[in-house]
């Protein structure tokens, strides 16, 4: 055998040593460091929002989370956030969000929460800061830099968890011949009269969980779907907690709009004869079940790639070295 031919019959070989080096090389530079040039992003979100507490939902007495939940009052909601990458697969979150809140008894056929007829919409302006964990990240397939060669698509689908601590800001409304009226001004429970509760503040605190799907367009670009729940310290998004008020005191301090609104009532015949259920000190809501309030949206995410040199030789080792195995 000739030296040439002996050369010739260990190229294979070495070019088997040669790839898989460059191989481990590239899997150890995604895994142990490329996700770092990645550390923030932006997220821009839409989809609906929907209210669980007195008011509305479905036709039985009050039931507590989503067993409760009235599709027909579901509202537009909208968000955009910042997520910085504290490690590999867990991620800290801010996140400023709009949507809207509403609830109605005449939804409803069960007979006392329809004799109460009382309904609400309320804006919601939401910041939260929460933890997110990432069990399984989106990647995307395997990228060749040769000519004529296709890599594979992006296929794993990445899922999250995550909870923090919101705080939001609410001003529940209702109708008033075709008007729509604040109603924490009202004091429609008594707030501030003789006996009555303290006033609510517009400001209150809550804790959002949920989890989200992501799924992987680019380097930079993906795309995903999140549902978020969040539990409240408040009772008063719909302006409905404790029990009704002397409604004559409301009428004598606070005006017709007020006592209308704290007690619109249809007065069903069939409750009545066995005592009036809107009067004084009767149930009115159930302060001992605090409001929450869901979102549901589709989600688009944006990478900000961050090189650790200007230099055009270390851009294109990050793109080359790229590789999901």
């Amino acid at each position: 055998m000739t030296p040439r031919y002996t050369r010739l019959s260990q190229l294979p070989i070495v070019l088997a040593l040669v790839l898989a080096c460059v191989s481990a090389h590239a899997q150890y530079f995604r895994q142990s460091s490329y996700w770092k040039t990645q550390r923030q992003e932006l997220s821009l979100g839409f989809g609906i929002s929907n209210f669980l507490g007195e008011l509305g939902g479905r036709n039985q007495i009050g039931s507590p989370f989503l067993w409760d939940l009235e599709l027909s009052q579901t509202r537009p909601a909208a968000h955009f956030d910042y997520r910085y990458y504290v490690a590999q697969r867990v991620a800290v979150r801010l996140r400023a969000t709009y949507g809207v809140m509403a609830g109605n008894d005449n939804l409803t056929s069960e007979l006392y929460r329809m004799n109460r007829n009382l309904s609400f919409k309320s804006d919601i302006y939401e910041a939260s800061f929460v933890v997110e964990v990432h069990p399984f990240k989106e990647e995307l397939g395997h990228f060749h830099s040769l000519r004529g060669v296709e890599g594979q698509k992006s296929s794993r689908i990445g899922l999250y968890v995550f909870t923090g601590i919101a705080g939001f800001y609410f001003d529940p409304k209702a109708q008033f011949e075709n008007t729509w009226v604040q109603l924490r001004p009202l004091g429609t429970e008594g707030q501030g009269l003789p006996g009555g509760p303290e006033e609510y503040t517009n400001f209150s605190l809550g804790i959002p969980v949920g989890l989200g799907l992501r799924k992987a367009l680019s380097k930079n670009l993906s795309f995903g779907l999140e549902l978020q729940y969040t539990k409240t310290f408040t009772d008063y998004i719909d302006d409905v907690s404790t029990a009704y008020y002397d409604n004559d005191l409301i009428l004598a301090s606070r005006g017709e709009v007020a006592a209308f609104l704290a007690d619109p009532s249809l007065q069903n015949p069939v409750l009545m004869e066995a005592g009036d259920p809107t009067a004084a000190g009767q149930q009115r809501g159930d302060p001992t079940d605090l409001d929450a309030y869901l979102f549901m949206k589709l989600q688009v995410h944006y990478k900000l790639t961050k090189y650790k040199s200007s230099g055009k030789k270390y851009r294109t080792r990050i793109r080359r070295q790229k590789i999901v195995f």
